[in-house]
């Protein structure tokens, strides 16, 4: 059900105080669908199998068949026993084969003419848009210059997949056609990548859903399905054809873990097979839409609006990386080096890195972000094919090659079965490793001859010295002082909400200790749309987890493949290959000390604009804080139309008649208006809060689409409390360092978490759900979030900024402001006058008596505590709604038999060894 409007929202001006019960937020709490098809991952098995000589062979098509074979435990299988996720295989077109189908039909083909055959996922059941579909492709064709020589069924053997394989299943056909142009293979490639996203297009105009190209090319061909890994060539005896010869064949088990199974969705992909998942999804998809305004080279000329949005709705993680793959190779860069600035290796902290290598890198990581694994991926452009991993080498990745000149690839060892005698080589693809075959020279090459390869490309190491890393200039030995009077501070403090809490028990052992407090695990307090306290923005965001099948990294073993490193300036397009693209600054960390962030605007200079993110307080201005929100972005493209390389938003201003406006809605909004006017990619945005305080603040700011972060009342805090003698002997350098320490520490345990590595990825990526936030407020401000709990709005916001405010700078407020008490709402620890909580003493000593006395009045009491108490959780407001009559406890199964059916199989074996195993058994 999607959200419903709030009924009586409040207004501004209405005056009336925004009531936190949980009867009045029970309205608000609307539930959404709880499946989006942007949440598509799969794990899966992959591999290939590679002549090295680049001559097409019928074995390596066999081996590649049998390979995908031995990877059927690698994919589910539905109840029907037939339904598989989807498999396939990607193999080079067989010229022979489809020729004389061509010659049957009564049409003539030069023999130095290519090729092309387009396989095609058409509607089954709606004859309408079938017959829609083939008139699309087929004069998009010929407005190109293309001959087409027909279409042809595709031979399907339907008994061997399942009923719900087979009620989705697509009309299958090709087209074939012919180049009469002269285009060379790589521009004909090209322009058949043009053709296909028109059609696509124009399809998606005509809302026909169920059409599909597995590929179109005069290279190669992709049969795929929805079937189990063993019935490929049944059910596409195409394949046991012994004219399908082919050079290669990648291919493709799927294992979709928590998402739904769709012919489109199996793999192999145009380009590639990917086995894992890409944590990163999120943020790059959103980059994705960022730079295609600056996408332009000269290979597709005016052509290049065809091909936007580049990643079409509805793709899966995989198909993503796909698309965005098969742009950069067709705009000019090899198989190779599109791995290389998509999945990039690791350089933070490897220092045996040679040179030429690392300066390669730092320009792949200078011109885009990260697409972050788990990813082992197997991938051609038609000359080249490769092999590689990402950053974590978190899936398995070996090779075997063959004195018979085969190179076999896969995530799994012994696909192809092969004699030890026959063996040359055996070895695996590490973490950021790849290997490849150029087909056309008929070379096989290991990780460090190929990135010595790509390195001497271009003269990267000249190019990367164009990069300015501000850690040079921003030094952290700046002199830290605090700048703001006990009046001026103590005001600050109030309006932003700041608590007692705040100071101890989260501010002051991240000095103490420069890492964030240790707590108990779990919150029992209300989310904060149920609470009647006041909790910030930043707590109706909760970061999301990985997946199943996804593992979360281990931040502080693995720091190796992490980075915080941030770029900040002028993004350029990613098509381009020159020096310019070097020319951003770089900091090793978005968080910034004061004295850091005045270094930092200083060398900005004229580059930069300040926007004031306050709002009036005064009740003069109606609608205030929204009218802000539009003020600020309009201020923000409006300095970036007029060259602005940097936006510096600020809270700063705060005053008499100024409220601070959320610098999560203020960073968010401004970062939704610049993507949407095109302008993301221009500049940076860099935020200066009075409100951020924790780790999680500081995320949910980055996520949201800050570049660097200054938290400067949280440091102006510090500042106080070490001119109080609550650090000891440590200085006052020191304690802000630690601090920032103790943040860059908490985002990558954060970043850790969803498995991702690399903090350009995480940026702007919006990895976490909201709850309780209301749909327009959503698509105003942070597009793209997700949010399943409708909830509050501008106006409500308004309110509690304002009621903050008028305690920190009303008319009430004592003369002596060091009167002004943060107090101690018992937001992380029970107070008897504070927040709730789910755990609550008085209630707690009930069941302990209980317990201790087998008293049952106790018991009585502390049921009827935990039933009075409001709503702290979703499930709280949940009522059972019978289904019908109950049963009776006769006839439920006794303990002992239920216990006996109890099962840990579903565990895998190799994630828990066998004695843990039988440990859960027992």
């Amino acid at each position: 059900m999607a959200p419903k409007d709030i009924a009586s929202p409040l207004t501004e001006e209405s005056g009336e105080d925004f009531v936190r019960n949980w009867k009045a937020n029970a309205a608000l709490l609307q539930t959404a669908s709880s499946y989006d098809p942007a949440w598509e991952h799969d794990n899966c098995g992959v591999g290939m199998v590679v002549a090295i000589d680049g001559k097409p062979r019928r074995d390596v098509v066999v081996a590649g068949i049998e390979a995908l074979k031995v990877l059927y435990h690698r994919g589910a299988v539905d109840a029907d026993g037939k339904t598989g996720d989807g498999a396939g295989i990607h193999v080079e077109v067989p010229q022979d084969f489809f020729r004389e189908h061509i010659l049957r039909t009564g049409h003539e083909l030069a023999e130095s003419e290519p090729l092309a055959v387009g396989m095609v996922f058409l509607p089954k059941s709606d004859l309408g848009a079938q017959e829609t579909c083939r008139t699309i492709v087929e004069s998009e064709v010929l407005a190109a210059g293309y001959t087409i020589y027909g279409w042809r069924q595709v031979p399907v053997d339907i008994s061997v997949i399942g009923e719900k394989a087979n009620a989705t299943r697509p009309e299958i056909e090709q087209i074939m056609l012919s180049n009469p142009r002269g285009l060379d293979t790589e521009a004909l490639e090209r322009d058949l990548y043009v053709v296909r996203r028109r059609i696509e297009k124009r399809v998606i105009e005509e809302a026909i859903n169920d059409f599909y190209f597995c590929s179109l090319s005069c290279r190669s061909i992709i049969y795929k399905g929805m079937f189990l890994a063993e019935q490929l060539t049944t059910f596409y005896p195409d394949l046991l054809d012994e004219r399908f010869v082919s050079s290669f064949a990648i291919y493709h088990q799927r294992y979709s873990t928590n998402t739904f199974p769709t012919w489109r969705l199996a793999q192999p992909f145009r380009m590639l097979a990917h086995n894992g998942e890409i944590n990163t999804l999120l943020g790059n998809v959103n980059w994705m839409k960022a730079h295609e305004c600056r996408l332009a080279s000269d290979l597709f000329g005016d052509n290049i609006e065809d091909l936007k949005p580049i990643i079409q709705k509805g793709s899966s993680d995989s198909a993503a990386l796909d698309s965005v793959y098969e742009l950069i190779c067709r705009a000019g860069r090899d198989a190779a080096m599109a791995k290389s600035l998509m999945i990039p290796e690791s350089i933070s902290q490897n220092a045996i890195m040679p040179d030429n290598h690392r300066a390669l890198f730092a320009y792949c990581n200078a011109v885009m972000e990260p697409w972050d694994g788990p990813a082992a991926i197997c991938a051609t452009d038609g000359r080249w094919i490769i092999a590689g991993m990402d950053r974590n080498g978190l899936r398995p990745m070996r090779y075997t090659l063959t004195k018979t000149g085969l190179l076999i690839v896969g995530s799994e060892t012994g696909m192809v079965r092969v004699p030890n005698a026959d063996i040359d080589e055996k070895g695996r693809v590490g973490p950021g490793e790849m290997i490849a075959i150029d087909m056309q020279d008929g070379v096989f090459h290991r990780d460090s001859e190929l990135k010595d390869l790509l390195a001497s490309a271009n003269p990267y190491q000249e190019w990367v010295k164009n990069t300015t890393h501000l850690d040079t200039k921003v030094s952290d030995d700046a002199p830290e002082t605090g700048t703001l009077s006990n009046e001026d501070l103590r005001r600050r403090q109030v309006a932003y909400g700041m608590t007692m809490e705040d100071l101890e028990l989260i501010l002051h052992p991240m000095v103490v200790d420069a890492k964030e407090a240790t707590g108990s695990m779990g919150d029992d307090a209300p989310l904060a749309v149920l609470s009647d306290c006041y909790r910030g923005l930043h707590n109706f965001f909760r970061q999301n987890f990985s997946q199943v099948t996804n593992p979360p990294i281990d931040s502080l073993r693995e720091s190796r493949v992490m980075t915080l490193n941030t770029r900040l300036g002028n993004l350029g397009n990613i098509l381009d290959a020159d020096a310019n693209q070097c020319d951003v600054l770089q900091l090793q960390s978005p968080v910034l000390t004061n004295a850091q962030y005045h270094m930092l605007r200083d060398h900005m200079g004229e580059k930069a604009v300040d926007i004031d993110c306050t709002f009036d307080s005064t009740g003069k201005t109606k609608n205030a804080l929204r009218k802000a929100v539009s003020r600020i972005q309009k201020e923000a493209e409006d300095a970036v139309r007029g060259g602005c390389t940097y936006v510096v938003l600020t809270d700063h201003n705060i005053g008499n008649d100024r409220a601070p406006m959320p610098m999560i809605l203020a960073t968010g909004a401004v970062h939704t208006h610049l993507t949407r006017q095109k302008l993301r990619t221009f500049t940076s945005l860099n935020v200066r809060s009075g409100e951020c305080l924790d780790t999680h603040y500081f995320a949910v700011l980055i996520g949201v689409g800050a570049t660097t972060v200054n938290a400067y009342l949280a440091q102006e805090a510090i500042a106080d409390r070490h001119n109080k003698g609550l650090f000891g002997e440590m200085s006052l350098g020191d304690t802000m360092a630690r601090y920032k320490k103790a943040i860059d520490e908490g985002l990558r345990k954060i970043m850790s978490k969803m498995g991702i590595s690399v903090l350009n990825s995480y940026q702007g990526a919006q990895i976490f759900e909201a709850i309780g936030l209301s749909e327009n407020f959503i698509g105003e401000c942070f597009d793209g979030t997700p949010s399943q709990i409708d909830g509050i709005d501008f106006a409500d916001v308004a309110m509690e900024t304002l009621a903050r405010h008028q305690a920190a700078y009303g008319a009430a407020v004592p003369e002596d402001v060091s009167k002004l008490k943060l107090g101690d709402p018992g937001n992380y620890r029970w107070r008897r006058n504070g927040e709730i909580h789910a755990i609550a003493n008085p209630m707690l000593k009930n069941f302990h008596t209980f317990v201790r006395e087998n008293d049952p009045d106790k018991y009585e009491k502390y049921l009827e505590d935990v039933l009075a108490n409001r709503p702290i959780s979703l499930h709280d407001m949940w009522e059972f709604v019978p289904s019908g009559n109950a049963i009776p406890v006769e006839d439920v199964e006794p303990i002992e038999d239920i216990r006996v059916r109890f099962t840990t199989a579903a565990m895998s074996l190799g994630a828990l060894s066998p004695e843990a195993h039988e440990t859960l058994a027992i």
